[in-house]
């Protein structure tokens, strides 16, 4: 008998974020729409019990990010989304995390809220309320 390789499951989804990839091969789902109840794969593969029965143990490590305080984890396309996913920033920041810095689309501060961490949307940008420790969101960006 030949023994052959578990067929590897990664894949990626638009804005290359990590993802699980379906029987068909062609289907990829976002990590963190695995074992969320919700069947996106069409036999179900992506919510069966040896993929959902032990998180984040059973799942494949490349949908799991572990967050650098106690157990916590997140799913792997949660990491450099510009939101603090594990309370602690280390999903946003640090070696482990290797988020690139604020894109385009994001103002670079302190946040003065607890979803951010050091990237603000930009359509916070003048909108009458702090975000950014500095006010820069207000008067700079």
């Amino acid at each position: 008998l030949l023994a052959f390789p578990p067929v590897s499951r990664f894949c990626e989804v638009s804005g290359n974020r990590t993802g699980f990839l379906c029987d068909d091969s062609v289907t990829c789902v976002p990590a963190s729409q695995v074992c969320d109840k919700v069947s996106n794969c069409r036999n179900g593969e992506d919510e069966q019990e040896e993929l959902c029965g032990d998180l984040p143990h059973s799942l494949p490590g490349h949908l799991v990010f572990h967050c650098s305080t106690s157990m916590l984890w997140v799913y792997a396309d949660q990491k450099c989304n510009g939101r603090n996913d594990c309370g602690d920033c280390s999903d946003e920041t640090g070696s482990v995390a290797a988020c690139p810095l604020c894109g385009p689309e994001w103002w670079s501060c302190s946040s003065v809220f607890y979803q951010y961490c050091f990237c603000v949307p930009r359509r916070f940008c003048r909108d009458g309320v702090q975000h950014c420790h500095s006010w820069s969101d207000e008067y700079v960006c």
